[in-house]
């Protein structure tokens, strides 16, 4: 049976489903504190297995084409982050103070791996470009983002002080990615062979986020703090933000020169949020009970970059096949 169109991916269900469990069955008390260090064990786990299956080789090889990924890299954490600024005086009315914290989060992420690298295959786009950007991208994300956060974020909140919070940025960030940096030359191998058991830790380990942040959340009263109008509210600004960056990625891309190959590189890396990413570090940067408000933004925009990059990459897909693509699909067969 054919999956309906309008239906989310599997993992989509999985997060609304959980929000709904929270919601309705939150954890307290000593459960709570219990799935406060599972969820900060596989979060250190999980980005053990990024630093395990991030080829160096990859991302090196990305210096070959160094301005369009300079001007990715740029687009992500410079352009977004500074719209997030900008437009302040128009999305803050929109939203509440903390769902606004949650959309400056959002625009120091770095951006998608996997449907950054999909989209562009799609859409007949450079990928080993794109795998170079979004390899790029994460890898920098690891350092780069705890500074934007507390450049931009955290001093647009309560949030704990600085070396607390580069503290735990070290102990269950960077110092496992480090470690699975260092182990790759033993386990990259069997990394590369079992990615869809790293897929489930991946799904898991966001889940338990999700679940735990959102049970506290909820605990502290956060449906009754936010109304449904700011609800609305924040899907017209992710939905608005979204679209400005295709737009401004599409316009910059051809005022450079860049082929049209390149050109859907650069739409695809450099307008994408990564959900992978976003909701373990949102967890060690902000203090629990902010921590379900500060997602939200991340969790709708994941689903609303899916469905719109999507229907570009099928569109970017049904243009006619250059001299160039045609050569090289007969020289492949």
């Amino acid at each position: 049976m054919t999956r309906p169109r309008f239906l989310p991916d599997n993992f989509t269900l999985l997060l609304v489903t959980t929000v709904l469990i929270a919601s309705f069955f939150p954890c307290k008390g000593e459960v709570a504190e219990a799935f406060s260090w599972i969820t900060m064990v596989s979060i250190s786990l999980l980005f053990f297995l990024h630093g395990a299956k991030l080829s160096r080789e990859a991302v090196l090889e990305g210096a070959l084409h160094w301005r369009l990924h300079l001007t990715v890299l740029a687009f992500t954490f410079v352009l977004f982050p500074l719209l997030g600024l900008v437009f302040k005086p128009v999305f803050l009315p929109l939203v509440t103070p903390d769902l606004y914290l949650g959309i400056l989060f959002l625009c120091t992420l770095p951006s998608t791996v996997q449907s950054s690298i999909a989209f562009t295959s799609v859409a007949r786009g450079n990928v080993p470009a794109a795998v170079c950007s979004a390899s790029a991208s994460n890898l920098i994300g690891i350092f780069l983002t705890p500074l934007l956060v507390g450049l931009i974020v955290v001093t647009h909140s309560q949030q704990h002080g600085e070396f607390d919070a580069i503290l735990k940025i070290l102990l269950q960030l960077l110092l496992p990615f480090v470690a699975g940096q260092i182990a790759r030359r033993w386990i990259g191998k069997w990394v590369d062979k079992n990615k869809s058991m790293l897929k489930v830790v991946d799904q898991g380990s966001i889940l338990l986020v999700v679940y735990t942040a959102f049970s506290e959340a909820v605990v502290r009263g956060l449906w009754q703090q936010l109304p449904a109008l700011s609800l609305l509210g924040l899907v017209l600004v992710l939905i608005v933000l979204l679209f400005a960056m295709l737009a401004i990625a599409t316009f910059i891309s051809r005022r450079l020169g860049f082929s049209k190959a390149d050109e859907i590189t650069m739409v695809f890396c450099g307008s994408k949020k990564s959900l992978a990413s976003g909701i373990p570090m949102a967890n060690v940067l902000f203090a629990g009970h902010i921590v379900g408000m500060v997602v939200l933004p991340l969790m709708l925009f994941h689903q609303i970059q899916l469905m719109v990059c999507a229907f570009l990459a099928r569109r970017y897909a049904s243009r006619p096949r250059t001299e160039e693509e045609i050569k090289q699909g007969t020289l492949e067969e």
